[in-house]
């Protein structure tokens, strides 16, 4: 007697949205049931959000608010508002949100803004609009940092990051190949999109378990325009896949994640680093970053496109020129395989290992989300207004792990784990 296998029937786009939601809420943000929900979102995510919403009330939750945004209202600051505009921000909005998560509410944004939106705008004005924001934001980013509580991003295929990515197709082409880099990234297409998710996070975790055990000093980066040594934490603890927010409820951050990370030191960073992918900052799209660190701080910053707003985020405050996190991620992770450049942090992050300029998370300390802040800052960890990744690894770049004694292991070789 033979047997046939049955191929799996192909899921719809609106199957596939749907999962997307579900893991959102299942997964990235573990909701609890009566725990209240505040999104962020462009207003082309609207499918998107709606599907959330069902499965967060699915799911319990007591309250979800959406906060939209708009590109063309965006741009419309940038032609028409007067020049003093620029240095206002929204400090009424941003306080309720840094409320809302006190009060246990979790945090869910998605992305999928035009990553050139900003690119013919004044680079000040970029800025100062950038630093006004930070500023107000931060109560709530501090929350965030230190997953006080849960909180995910995922994201959505608008049709103008859909163009930035896949210029020469007719647009719904360009949306569909970027849903489907999307839905693939997210785990959503196989049969059990949750199973799945916990078999990832199990693997992740498995790699933090042996980088904790080795209690490495610091990790030092070569490859082509780079070659440097990143002093980790006193007491830094290495995270990745889901974690344990402070209200106790289990999140994954980042849909999708490949990364495993920790916290550096903000004065043991030495050497030069070349960016091997373009980072999308804000609307501005800033390319070939090189830089110099001594004892910590970024000395020298150069970029072949985007330099002028590089240079105004290193000078938003003392923090802005040194380290917050450094994450290790394989060159054969599936998003780096896909060979697809996103212009997108969330995206390209996972392809790659990075580094982070500014704030640093509380959770990558042992025992960090209790203890109060100047201990983390004796501890090494950065405080600043921005957290801004950018990438570093490609199939070039080896990286060792360095002993207290000086003593080299090597962790990654053309970008991949040695073991």
């Amino acid at each position: 007697m033979t047997s046939h296998a049955i191929p799996p029937v192909a899921l719809s786009h609106d199957v596939k949205l749907d999962r997307l939601g579900e893991i959102a809420v299942k997964v990235g943000l573990g909701l609890a049931p009566g725990q209240e929900l505040v999104m962020t979102a462009p207003f082309d995510a609207l499918p998107l959000v709606r599907r959330i919403t069902e499965h967060a009330y699915r799911a319990g939750a007591s309250l979800v608010t959406t906060l939209f945004a708009d590109e063309e209202t965006t741009l419309a600051r940038y032609r028409f508002a007067p020049d003093g505009a620029f240095d206002v921000a929204s400090g009424w909005l941003y306080d309720g949100m840094a409320s809302a998560f006190k009060a246990g509410a979790a945090r869910l944004a998605i992305a999928g803004e035009n990553p050139s939106l900003l690119a013919g705008q004044d680079p000040d004005r970029v800025s100062r609009a950038n630093r006004a924001r930070s500023k107000a934001y931060m109560p709530a980013l501090e929350l965030i940092a230190g997953f006080a509580t849960n909180w995910t991003i995922v994201s959505y295929a608008s049709p103008s990051w859909a163009r930035a990515m896949f210029p020469d197709d007719p647009e719904d082409i360009a949306v569909a190949r970027l849903w489907h880099a999307i839905f693939a990234a997210s785990r959503v297409d196989g049969p059990d999109p949750v199973a799945a998710w916990t078999e990832h996070n199990a693997e992740l975790q498995r790699r933090t378990a042996l980088l904790n055990a080795s209690r490495f000093a610091a990790l030092h980066f070569r490859g082509p325009g780079t070659d440097l040594t990143v002093g980790l934490a006193d007491d830094h603890e290495w995270n990745g896949g889901s974690t344990t927010a402070g209200n106790g409820l289990v999140c994954n951050a980042n849909i999708p994640t490949e990364e495993v990370f920790t916290t550096p030191h903000k004065f043991r960073v030495d050497g030069r680093v070349r960016s091997t992918k373009p980072l999308s900052y804000n609307g501005t799209l800033i390319e070939d970053i090189a830089v110099k660190f001594e004892a910590g701080a970024i000395v020298d910053a150069q970029a072949r496109t985007g330099q002028d707003v590089l240079l105004k985020v290193l000078e938003t405050d003392e923090g802005s020129r040194r380290l917050g996190e450094v994450a290790l991620v394989p060159f054969s992770s599936p998003i780096s395989q896909s060979g697809l450049l996103f212009y997108n942090t969330l995206y390209d992050e996972n392809a790659a290992s990075h580094i982070a300029l500014g704030q640093s998370y509380s959770k990558c300390i042992q025992n960090g989300v209790s203890r109060p802040k100047d201990e983390l800052v004796t501890r090494g960890a950065n405080d600043s207004l921005i957290h801004i990744d950018w990438m570093i690894g490609s199939g070039e770049v080896d990286v060792d792990g360095l002993r207290a004694d000086g003593s080299a292991e090597p962790l990654m070789r053309k970008g991949d784990w040695v073991s």
